[in-house]
């Protein structure tokens, strides 16, 4: 049996300052393994601290 080449598995995702409101990354995800949204502290060049940065749509 072959293997599927859908490779729909990892997705690409934004993410936005909660300070700012700025899309300033992107990453992936796997979103099998993580279906909540992402959450991760972040260098935010505008403010210029590390702050919040969440996934958005």
């Amino acid at each position: 049996m072959a293997k599927k080449s859908g490779g729909d598995i990892r997705i690409v995702v934004n993410l936005a300052c909660e300070e700012c409101k700025r899309k300033n990354y992107s990453t992936t995800k796997n979103k099998r393994n993580t279906q909540a949204r992402l959450e991760l502290k972040k260098y935010c060049p505008w403010d210029k601290k590390v702050t919040l940065h969440k996934e958005t749509k």
